[in-house]
């Protein structure tokens, strides 16, 4: 039997948000929200402005690689209901399509620390490299910066400005959506 990693819970991201000085607010009890238009109801926001952060794996080209799987690993910052073209990735880390896989949740888990459906954009068990989708550069300056994100599980999210995110977060901003 494999063990469980331990998960963070969104009161370890609000101290890593006081510890880091952070600009952002956690919005609690927001109820069942297990999509992007439910988030964003839930809010009363444009489903534009909620964020997703995802892991994707790299596949070793030597399946004997060992390790706890970070340093095949990058976090993609998405919005809205896009989905992330893994060709686009692909391309911006150099590798063959093939090579890029969406992480299942036991992987999420054991390398962000919070569970598949509310993992915030930072705080993270592992620090990973981050790719930002480009078209939410576009889409923050139409609601004044203002995004909503994962807030540590599935009935809590986090208010952030996309300019205090790029700050906390330096990454590459790619067009992968």
């Amino acid at each position: 039997m494999s063990k469980v990693p331990f998960q963070f819970t969104p009161a370890d991201l609000q101290r890593y948000i006081e510890e880091q000085a952070i600009v952002a607010r956690l919005i609690h009890e927001i109820g069942h929200t297990p999509t992007v238009p439910a988030a964003a109801a839930a809010l009363g926001v444009d489903p534009e402005q909620i964020i997703k952060t995802l892991l994707f794996l790299l596949q070793p080209q030597d399946e004997a690689a060992g390790g706890n799987g970070s340093d095949n690993a990058v976090v993609v910052i998405s919005h809205g209901e896009r989905r992330v073209q893994a060709k686009l990735l692909a391309a911006h880390l150099g590798v063959s399509k093939r090579r890029v896989k969406l992480a299942p949740a036991e992987t999420v888990l054991a390398l962000l620390g919070y569970p598949a459906g509310g993992v915030p954009p930072f705080g993270h068990r592992y620090v990973l490299p981050v790719v930002l989708d480009a078209s939410v550069t576009t889409a923050a300056a139409r609601f004044g910066g203002v995004l909503y994100g994962g807030g540590g599980d599935d009935r809590t999210m986090m208010q952030v400005g996309l300019e205090e995110l790029a700050r906390i977060l330096q990454p590459a901003v790619v067009a992968v959506s």
